[in-house]
């Protein structure tokens, strides 16, 4: 299926049939990306009495429970309510569903107390200079397969400087992608510095915008211009598991 899009005075097409999916799939009992400590991800069935939930244990369906902790659990789309105390959730927040976007590989670098951080030089170097979209996927490199089974609680994992993610704000980006499991320093005694700036604390200026933490962008997939489609699950609360498919986009 062709569709055919206009960015900034040109044309552009894809087919809706060849996406790359970024989330990364949750198995039950299995090695999976967490962080923050939080529960694994876990699928069982409902016990009620004499009933068990399971055709593998004689029921004539399978009737399940699914426990996930949305920050901590895989891939997932997040909205301001994540830092504040007003009622804004993921369902009232992403309205709309395919964006424009930019995928980018960049390096983390290492500071005086052995941090890795995504400075604000690393990304305007990786966009260099071309047109900005409303979306931005950031695959962090090295780019190895453990980003699919990780369990980053208590690895002080690579994070976004603040001012990297202010010059994202600046620049109009919209939606957020990262591999990372999250934009700011695990431990940071609250200060969420990276988190306020792309969402424009204390007002909330930008409420519309998303990030996505925990996805992964495979090696085979190139840098470049793509359309982003960013699917959650229609929940009232201020993050949810998500999808998130990109298609490439090819000048006509």
């Amino acid at each position: 299926m062709q569709v055919t899009i206009r960015l900034n005075g040109k044309i552009y097409q894809t087919d809706l049939r060849r996406g790359f999916d970024l989330s990364i799939p949750l198995v039950s009992n299995a090695s999976r990306p967490k962080c923050f400590y939080a529960p694994d991800f876990r699928v069982e069935p409902v016990v009620s009495g004499d009933f068990t939930g399971e055709v593998s244990q004689g029921s004539s369906v399978n009737f399940r429970n699914i426990m996930i902790n949305p920050h901590g659990n895989g891939t997932h789309t997040e909205c301001a309510g994540h830092i504040t105390a007003e009622n804004i959730t993921i369902n009232q927040t992403l309205k709309q569903h395919h964006f424009t976007a930019r995928l980018v590989s960049v390096n983390a670098i290492k500071t005086e107390n052995e941090d890795l951080v995504i400075t604000s030089g690393a990304l305007i170097s990786a966009v260099d200079g071309s047109d900005i979209t409303e979306a931005i996927i950031i695959r962090t490199l090295p780019n190895g397969p453990d980003k699919k089974t990780m369990d980053y609680s208590g690895t002080n994992p690579p994070y976004f400087e603040a001012d990297a993610i202010e010059w994202l704000s600046n620049a109009g980006i919209d939606h957020l992608i990262t591999d990372l499991p999250s934009v700011d320093r695990e431990i940071d005694g609250g200060k969420l510095a990276a988190h306020k700036a792309f969402w424009g604390w204390p007002d909330l200026k930008n409420r519309q915008r998303t990030i996505t933490e925990m996805a992964y962008a495979s090696p085979e997939i190139p840098d470049g211009l793509y359309l982003c489609n960013i699917q959650t699950a229609p929940v009232e609360t201020d993050a949810s598991p998500s999808r998130i498919v990109i298609f490439p986009l090819s000048e006509i």
